[in-house]
């Protein structure tokens, strides 16, 4: 599998990430302003355009006062269903 932010994976992830930030009711400029980000820093990750560390994602989900490991069982359950192995 490669590291592409265009893999199958990483575009459910931001999918993921995207609906979870919505159903928080939180703009990329509301998510920003907790995260002490500019609005294009979430745009850009949001877009694939830069990569979300694991850091990262724990500070944005925690952000949108949600549980990490809940949020990323969920990627889980979900990105890889339709993998080989």
């Amino acid at each position: 599998m490669g590291r592409s932010v265009h893999s199958k994976p990483y575009k459910d992830f931001l999918a993921l990430m995207i609906a979870a930030r919505e159903r928080a009711g939180l703009t990329q400029e509301g998510l920003a302003e907790r995260i002490g980000r500019t609005q294009s820093f979430v745009s850009k990750y949001e877009r694939g355009e830069r990569r979300l560390d694991v850091v990262e994602f724990a500070e944005f989900v925690k952000a949108m006062d949600l549980d990490p490991s809940a949020v990323f069982a969920q990627f889980l359950r979900h990105a890889f269903d339709d993998a080989p192995g």
